[in-house]
């Protein structure tokens, strides 16, 4: 299988790369080709894009096997006006550029799993969520929309395409599990908030499979929650936390505090939703950890 990835040296992008390399031939779309080179596996392809022009794109997805895009700068920081722009840059101009290279091809990739997030719901302590579930409002929620629609194209041309809504990713050498262990370490981790609103999280291993599951599966198309089948509330996510590190979960953060920090991103944080993988678990993917001790264990102790 030839499979092209955009973002592919981010925290998610690389392990991608790292578990299909051996298997299946790897391109990665790339504005520094030269990084790239060092923190990827050798026999994986590098080409060039300068965030304006097309360049080598066009012949890099003719007649690929699926196109996997990541493209966007984190979600995890206070939301200024000029941080909004941003992030609705970083994701809507490649997916756009995207679409206007598939456009010219002869034979267009056969699959695109286009990234979003499970933001786009709704965050409500008191809701359960699934693929169903219609958008919430706000920042978040219109962003993942807008980010949604803009590979929506593809479909015109005969690509098939999934969207990967995913949730809080738990795995080594990023993401937010990295932000949250220093003070858990050192004892003075705890809940955030009110600790009642829900954390759906997914382990790092399970987005690869997932994704490649995706890929796999000709019959399958649209939205699927990339989250673990058992959420949890903010507050067992602290104790569990604390018991696999062996430390006390007791110092509590409170709401103000994060909204000091983060300002309006502090809401995702503060109002998670409860987020279900139906559509995965329905089509048979079975998850390697559904629970989240296994998880954290795995992460914090291999």
């Amino acid at each position: 299988m030839q499979i092209v990835l955009v973002g592919g040296t981010g925290f998610i992008g690389r392990a991608m790369v790292q578990a299909w390399a051996q298997q299946h031939r790897v391109v990665v779309l790339t504005r520094e080709v030269a990084k790239a080179r060092q923190r990827l596996p050798n026999e994986v392809e590098c080409v060039s894009w300068d965030g304006q022009n097309l360049g080598e794109w066009v012949a890099a997805l003719e007649g690929a096997d699926g196109l996997v895009n990541l493209a966007g700068e984190p979600i995890a920081q206070r939301w200024t006006p000029a941080v909004k722009q941003r992030l609705r840059q970083s994701r809507l101009h490649p997916t756009r550029l995207l679409m206007e290279a598939i456009g010219q091809l002869r034979t267009p990739p056969a699959t695109l799993l286009q990234a979003s997030a499970i933001g786009i719901y709704d965050q409500n302590p008191t809701l359960e969520v699934d693929e169903s579930s219609p958008p919430g409002k706000g920042f978040l929620a219109e962003l993942c929309v807008e980010w949604e629609a803009a590979a929506r194209p593809a479909e015109s041309v005969g690509v098939r395409v999934c969207w990967m809504r995913i949730g809080i990713v738990l795995g080594h050498g990023g993401g937010a599990l990295e932000k949250m262990l220093p003070p858990f370490r050192m004892g003075l981790g705890g809940p955030i908030g009110s600790g009642r609103q829900w954390l759906s999280w997914i382990h790092l291993d399970d987005v690869v499979g997932a994704a490649m599951f995706l890929l796999e599966r000709s019959d399958l198309t649209g939205a699927f929650n990339f989250t673990a089948p058992h959420p949890v509330t903010m507050h067992e996510f602290a104790r569990t936390l604390a018991k696999v590190l062996g430390r006390p979960a007791l110092v509590r953060v409170p709401g103000f505090a994060l909204r000091l920090a983060l300002g309006e991103m502090a809401d995702s944080v503060l109002q998670g939703s409860r987020v279900l993988p139906r559509r995965l678990l329905q089509a048979g993917y079975t998850f390697r950890y559904p629970e989240l001790e296994t998880a954290l264990k795995e992460v914090l102790t291999a």
